[in-house]
């Protein structure tokens, strides 16, 4: 059986991947996450994702590649707006006010990739997206505050965690994969996982 490797520091995407019980190794891919100029949501994800796969695995050389990158996406006047992980208290209260009664897209990439050979030979690259709509209801300035206050989501895209209290922040969630909000897909991982040998049940 290959080895996997989840390429992610994150503890959320090494708490989702360790629910299928498959052993795996986690190695930081340490690449840049700065969107380019101009650079659509969707694009961004994809290409963050197989690239965190991509330098992984070419320093490890052999082995399945697992990696992620997700944002959140707001609609304003001027078009799409991108949400990273706000880094500290003061930036994640003002991104919650500005999420406050509004649609968020939450854009979850995918990526995994085979690596035979010493590195030298890259298999076949699965790489997909999947979106998660969620409908925040209007937040009070003391909501929000208390929010931050309790569960610190400062690595987390669009400031909340759903996993944790913020599921008090929403009203709704559209998805066809709970896991993707969280930073990994597993219905798509485990599809994924069963094309390079890898079954969760086998």
């Amino acid at each position: 059986m290959p080895e996997l490797i989840l390429a992610s520091s994150s503890r959320y995407r090494q708490e989702l991947l360790r629910r299928l019980g498959l052993p795996f190794r986690v190695v930081s891919p340490d690449i840049d996450e700065s969107p380019r100029p101009g650079e659509a949501a969707a694009a961004l994800v994809e290409r963050l994702a197989a690239a965190k796969a991509a330098k992984v695995g070419a320093r490890l050389g052999e082995g399945v590649v697992v990696a992620s990158d997700q944002v959140a996406v707001v609609a304003g006047p001027e078009g799409e707006r991108i949400l990273g992980k706000p880094g500290g208290r003061a930036k994640a209260v003002a991104q919650l006010a500005e999420l406050s009664g509004r649609e968020v897209y939450f854009l979850t990439s995918l990526c995994v990739r085979e690596w035979v050979g010493g590195g030298s030979g890259a298999g076949a690259e699965q790489l997909a997206t999947e979106t998660t709509l969620v409908q925040f209801r209007n937040l009070s300035a003391a909501e929000i505050e208390r929010y931050v206050e309790q569960d610190q989501p400062f690595d987390c895209c669009g400031a909340f965690r759903s996993e944790g209290l913020g599921a008090s922040l929403l009203q709704r969630v559209e998805s066809t994969d709970p896991s993707a909000l969280v930073g990994l897909p597993l219905i798509r991982l485990c599809a994924m996982l069963r094309r390079v040998g890898l079954n969760p049940l086998g």
